[in-house]
Formats: C-alpha cells, structure tokens, sequence
C-alpha cells in the first residue's frame, strides 16, 4: 500500500499467534499503531517500526476520547502513514470498529477492517465452553454489560434456555446481570462460568450458577477482563477443558 491508509485491526484474544496473517502484516508494515489497553504487549511489539500510542479506554480510569483518537487516525493518515487501530478481539464487535469506519469514510480516508477473533467466542473456547451444541443450545447472545441500557432490553427478551448468553465488559455488573435472567424466569442452577484473562498466562476459570455468579471469587478486585457465559453448555467444561487448569469450580458451584 502507497500513501496515507488506516487498517482498524482485531488483536484477537491474547496470544499473539492468535493473530491473522494479516493482522500482523499490517502491524510489520506500521508507521503508527492506536492500540487498545487490553491488547497483549506481545502483539503491540509486532510492529518494530511503529510509534506506538496506547488509546484504551478502562472503567473508573481517565482515557483518551474517542473524538481524539479518530483525529489521530485522520491526520496520520493525510500525512501518508500507514495507521494500525488495534482492537482487542474483532473491531466490529463492540469496540466502536463501525463508528471509527463512518468517521474515516466522512473524512475521505482509506481504511481497511482486519477481522479478529472476537474474545466472545475465543474465551469461552479456551475453557472448554462451546457455545453451541447440539440438544442443548443452537445459538448465543452477546451483550455489553458495561451498562444496564445496553443488557437489560436483550437480556429480558429471551426465553428461559433458549440461548447461551455470553458478557463482555460485565464483571462490575454480575449481580444485576444474573437478576435480570432470574427475573426473566431462568432457573437459579442454570450453569454459569467466568473466564479471566482469556488466552493469557493468567488465564483461569470460575464455574458456577446464576445463584452464585454475583459472589465470583476475584471479580471485585481483579483488573484483568472476565467473560461470562451463562447457561447449559457450560457443564462440558468439565469434559472439554484440560485437567489441571486454574479453575474455581469448588468455590462457585451450588
């Protein structure tokens, strides 16, 4: 590629060779790279002729506005330089990918989407969680639970059982979240797991009920990101994950 250009790129879950081919091209080839406080140290370090800017927004902590990051984006690349936004998972799934996408468009940049393994999937994977499976569970939800605006109106839409419902972002707001299924008449000892740091060298599992999941051991003080998933097919995480792994089964499970 000649001239200015942007790639918004997903780092995927973790481990830099969870990367596409792609994605690590474009982090080779960078003259600067945006990058998510939740990408790994590993895959920001791809891109060794990069300036390197960390742009992460984290809860309860200042952060750079996303007006600001979008500028950087435009000027850097009316200036001619090859610009990598990375995102931690896939940048169009609830990393505000599409809204960078419609800026840069306006301003009449180039600008490409790299596709990144979203850790909605990739998390529950790596805990032996599928999130579908035959005879107990033909599809999933994925929900922000940042906010009770964004998982409450889904969240309350779905029949007891009908979908394994996956959380991002929503360690802070466990409790409501396990109320809110409670209250749409999802039963108490429905399964539920809590994958920290997926894909990481501190990667560990909780395993147990929507009773329990407001009590996750680690979540109040823990910084590192948490996946929830809720429902049946959580109980082959005993069948399909590695014997031996940091799992909090005893702790969470009744």
């Amino acid at each position: 590629m000649s001239g200015g250009f942007v790639s918004l790129v997903g780092a995927g879950p973790g481990y830099p060779d969870l990367l596409t081919v792609r994605a690590a091209d474009r982090l080779r080839a960078a003259d600067l790279v945006l990058f998510d406080a939740l990408v790994s140290p590993e895959v920001v370090a791809l891109a060794v002729q990069a300036q390197r800017f960390c742009v992460g927004k984290r809860a309860g902590r200042k952060s750079v506005q996303q007006e600001t990051i979008v500028r950087l984006m435009i000027r850097a690349a009316r200036r001619g330089r090859r610009v990598v936004r990375l995102k931690c998972g896939d940048p169009y799934v609830l990393g505000r990918g599409a809204e960078e996408g419609v800026a840069l468009r306006a301003a009449g940049i180039p600008f490409e989407v790299v596709p990144g393994i979203t850790t909605a999937v990739a998390a529950p994977a790596a805990a032996g969680v599928p999130l579908t499976h035959r005879g107990l569970a033909s599809g999933f939800v994925v929900v922000s639970g940042h906010h009770d605006a964004s998982y409450r109106p889904v969240l309350s839409s779905l029949a007891p059982g009908s979908a394994t419902v996956v959380v991002l972002m929503g360690l802070a707001h466990r409790r409501d979240i396990a109320t809110c299924l409670l209250e749409r008449g999802w039963a108490a000892d429905t399964s539920a797991a809590v994958i920290f740091a997926a894909a990481s060298s501190r990667e560990r599992t909780w395993i147990g009920t929507l009773r329990t999941l407001g009590e996750t051991p680690d979540a109040a003080a823990t910084e590192d990101p948490g996946t929830i998933v809720v429902g049946q097919v959580v109980d082959l995480h005993t069948v399909l994950s590695d014997v031996g792994m940091s799992t909090l089964a005893a702790e969470g499970k009744g």
